[in-house]
């Protein structure tokens, strides 16, 4: 078993969740996803992802009690995709391989655009201001800046197939022969 949580995070449509799945499908890794519970609050609530970011803005409880849960879930044999969990792993001591997959604006944009079923244009508008809320929340609710924080792996999908990305992430979270944990 691995002895460490693996957190992957990254930007919109970097394809985070996507190789998420597919590694800890491959591994046998429990998967846990920051995203899904988000949406999951903002269809409890009746609002889409980017009003009920707009709340979150005004209403930290939201995101604090999202990572709360998440972290609680942190332990060896689990994926975690969000964000800032590989962040907020290693601030609370818990051993985690942190990675990061990220892709160009314009892959990404055109990404959720065909995933949501929306224009380019609106999915650009929509990841930028998604972007701005979340970059905004993480530093006045953890002096967390993405752009300084470094991960243990960086993997950039914008013309890296999807089972490319997830098998650079499944070798470097495997652990060979005679590894120890942590």
């Amino acid at each position: 078993m691995i002895g460490w949580v693996v957190a992957i995070g990254g930007p919109p449509g970097s394809g985070k969740s996507t190789a998420g799945r597919w590694v800890a499908a491959s591994l046998g890794l429990e998967y846990r996803s920051a995203g899904e519970l988000f949406r999951a609050e903002a269809a409890r609530r009746g609002l889409d992802l980017e009003s009920f970011g707009r709340f979150a803005e005004s209403h930290p409880e939201v995101d604090r009690d999202l990572d709360r849960a998440m972290q609680s879930l942190a332990r060896p044999g689990r994926l975690l995709d969000g964000r800032i969990q590989g962040p907020l792993c290693r601030r609370n001591g818990i051993p985690v391989r942190s990675i990061v997959v990220t892709a160009e604006e314009p892959e990404r944009v055109r990404r959720v655009a065909a995933r949501d079923g929306i224009p380019e244009e609106l999915a650009r508008t929509e990841v930028r201001a998604r972007e701005a809320s979340e970059r905004a929340r993480y530093a006045k609710y953890y002096g967390i800046d993405l752009d300084r924080e470094t991960a243990d792996l960086t993997v950039d999908s914008t013309r890296t197939p999807p089972v490319e990305v997830a098998r650079a992430i499944e070798e470097f979270v495997r652990p060979g022969p005679g590894a120890r944990s942590g």
